[in-house]
Formats: C-alpha cells, structure tokens, sequence
C-alpha cells in the first residue's frame, strides 16, 4: 500500500495524486502558499480522494472561507467509505473542526493519535494559538500542548515539522533557550518553514533579543510569498521589534505595507488581530500618525465578525470600536456578556471583562480601567493566543495605572515583566514610575 510522509497508509490512488498531496501538505504544514493548488491536481487525477478533499477544507478553514471548508469536508465524508480505519478517523477528525464542533473534534483527535501519533495534520488541529486547545478556554493550553508533544515526541523522530511546534511549546512555557535550539533544528531541517520561522521569533520575544529578531526577520521575509498564511503575522512580529528598537516610523511603514487591512493578505481574523493590536500598542505608547488610521480596523471587525463568537476576534474587534464607535463597543459586550452568563462561552467573564476595561481606557477613565483590568489578569491566559499577542492588555493595565497614579502596581507588573525578559518599553515605563 502507498504511503505518506509520515509513514500512514493511503487507500490506492494514482501515484501522481498521492506525490501532488504530500507536496500539499508540506506546504500546508509550513504555511506556505500552494497547497491549494496541489490539492485541486490531486483531485482532478483522483476525484474521490477523500484526503486530499479534506485537507482543502482545512486550508480554506485556515484561509476564512468556511462555507467552502464545509462543502469540501462534506465531500471527503461522501468518499470515505471504502477507506482504512487509519483514513476515515482522519478525514471524520478535521471535519468535526470544520463544522465548528471543537469539544468531540478534540475527543477525536486524541483518540486518533493513541493509535496514530505521527498523523501530523490531525494533530495540528490541537496546536498553536488558534488550535482547538488554545481555543478551548483553558488557562493551560501552553501547558496542555507542551506534555502533548512530550509524550509524542519518541515516535517522531527529527522531523521538521514535530521539532518546530515542539520548540514553540517550551518557548511558551517558560523555556526559551530550549525551545530555540529545537527551532533552530527544524529551520535547518526546513529553512522554509514559516511555522518554525514565527516561533523562532517569539523565542526572541521571550528572550528579549529585539535586535537578532529584526534581523532574523529582516532576513527571512524577503522570500516568503505574500499570499502565505503567515506574511502578515511575521510582518507584524517584525514591526514590533522595530518600535523596541526605537523605528517607530520603519514600523508604521511596515503596517501600512503589509499589516494593515488594506493590503494584508492573510485570513481576517488574523489580520484583525494583528492589525488591531499594533494600532493599539501605537497609542499606549504614544507613536504614529495622529489620529491612528482606525477606521478600516473597525470596518473589517463589523464586516467580518458582526457577531460575537471568536472570543480572539472579538477582543480586537473591542479595541477597533473603543477607538472608534463607543455604541458598537458596548453592543458587542452586551452580547458576551450575555453568552457568558448563559454558559457559551468557553473563555468566561474574563472576555467582556476586557472589553469593559479597553473602553474605560479609550474613554480616559485610567482608574476603572486599571481596575476592570487588573482583575482580569488571573484569567488572561483563557483567552488563547500566545505570550507575546496577550501582553497588548498588559500593557493597557501598565499604562492605565501610570495615567492614574498606581505607580505601586505598574512597578510591580513591569518588575515581574523584566525578570523574565528585557524589553525597552518596560524601562521606559519603569523610569516614570520613580
């Protein structure tokens, strides 16, 4: 029987589908652009290739496009009959993701790699910032993929793709320097690798290493396309080490290039997320063109997310209507707060929490929003993402208790801040705390 990468049996295809799949994959697995293409050959050589016919509802998941995610996980469904039991987990596991079912598409996937632990593409249904566990509301979701991948990891090998999420998992679990040698391991293996590339650059995050970050970035944009997955994201790293760097302009440069809805390439949430939280950090820090260039933000938040629901988007879509619509704001709180009070939302009060607190900030009213805020912290976690994206809300507590006079706890949050990284916004704040 034919084979995958990894070693997984393959229902027989034709040769030419099979080698145009792997070639997907990988390029799936890396975020880059392709992977689309390579799976439409596949299916035009083989049309009842129920993997390939799943692995394009992943990448139109990944890409925003649901309506066509679920019309092409319904296909691979309708293949699957005559498929091994390896096969047909696969394809009913990334379905139930697709449609929007993460509580059993979880289930399913942890059921699926007790037998199968190197289905690489089921288990990256679990990782990264928006994978099923960041996603699930746990505090621990760092924790949960790191002891995942652990137990996992001697049945991988030295894989490129294995070694660049593992390495991201000791990054956000307190283990930069580990994590980094293990990215520096896969981006050897794949130098392409821009799941691997953007965890390298949070393990300079976390280290406090704003120049090798720049200019590992600087380095290693050039030859990425800008239709990937990730351009925009990457850009987005790249541009706030330039504001740690003092290029303030170099980095609102950057924005409007290729961060900003206008001309971001990626899918919306995270082009909501990205471009939202550098304009935001722009005003807590006092940089940028003034007033700062809300209003395709708050356009791409009412297009994209009218409604409550992706507790990530909706955080962002707070800070665009803080910013630029107080009525839309306290519409899209109303309605989670609703949604947690009913239960149905997994991330809980800390969400509408915030949003309360990002108001009250964009209002000036420094003193509520240091306290709404400030008693969010504890949960902060649940809200997924990753260190680096979360500390925008940090930050809006540092700034909100300097404006009003809890100079006490900025010290304290900024202090706990330093010992774990040196960053050049926190001295700054620091010194107007004495």
């Amino acid at each position: 029987m034919l084979q995958d990468r990894f070693g997984l049996p393959v229902t027989s295809v034709a040769p030419k589908a099979l080698d145009a799949y792997v070639a997907a994959i990988d390029r799936l697995l890396s975020a880059n652009a392709g992977a689309e293409a390579l799976l439409h050959d596949a299916v035009e050589t083989h049309p009842d290739f129920a993997l390939a016919h799943i692995a394009l509802a992943r990448e139109a998941q990944l890409k925003g496009r649901i309506e066509d995610a679920k019309g092409a996980a319904a296909r691979a469904l309708d293949c699957a009959g005559g498929l091994s039991k390896r096969e047909r987990n696969h394809v009913e596991a990334i379905a139930l993701a697709v449609n929007g079912q993460p509580a059993r598409a979880m289930d399913a996937v942890l059921a699926h790699l007790r037998d199968y632990p190197r289905d690489a593409l089921v288990l990256s249904l679990l990782l990264g910032v928006y994978g099923i566990l960041a996603f699930s509301g746990r505090p621990d979701h760092h924790e949960a993929q790191r002891a995942l991948l652990e137990e996992l990891a001697p049945r991988w090998d030295e894989d490129w793709w294995f070694l660049g999420y593992l390495g991201w998992s000791r990054v956000e679990t307190g283990d930069p320097k580990g994590g980094a040698a293990l990215l520096d391991r896969s981006l050897a293996l794949n130098p392409r690798n821009a799941h691997g590339a953007h965890s390298r650059a949070h393990a300079y995050v976390e280290q406090g290493q704003a120049e090798a970050g720049a200019k590992f970035l600087a380095a290693w944009l050039p030859g990425y396309d800008r239709a990937s997955q990730l351009h925009c994201h990457l850009s987005w790293h790249l541009a706030l080490f330039e504001i740690d760097l003092g290029a303030a302009e170099c980095a609102f440069e950057r924005y409007r290039e290729t961060i900003a809805p206008e001309t971001a390439t990626s899918a919306p949430m995270p082009t909501l997320a990205d471009s939202a939280s550098f304009l935001w950090r722009c005003g807590l820090y006092g940089i940028g063109p003034q007033p700062l260039p809300w209003a395709a933000v708050a356009a791409l938040a009412e297009r994209a997310f009218p409604r409550t629901g992706l507790t990530f988007a909706d955080l962002h879509a707070a800070m665009a209507a803080a910013a630029t619509d107080a009525s839309a704001l306290e519409r899209r709180i109303a309605e989670l707060q609703r949604r947690a009070d009913e239960g149905s939302l997994p991330q809980g009060q800390v969400v509408p929490a915030i949003c309360r607190g990002l108001g009250a900030y964009a209002r000036g009213e420094y003193a509520e929003a240091a306290t709404l805020l400030d008693r969010a912290m504890p949960d902060l976690t649940r809200i997924a993402g990753s260190h680096a994206q979360r500390e925008v809300f940090e930050d809006t507590l540092i700034a909100a208790c300097l404006r009003s006079g809890r100079h006490a706890r900025a010290r304290e949050l900024l202090t706990a801040r330093l010992e774990r990284r040196p960053r050049a916004q926190d001295w700054a704040w620091l010194k107007r705390c004495a």
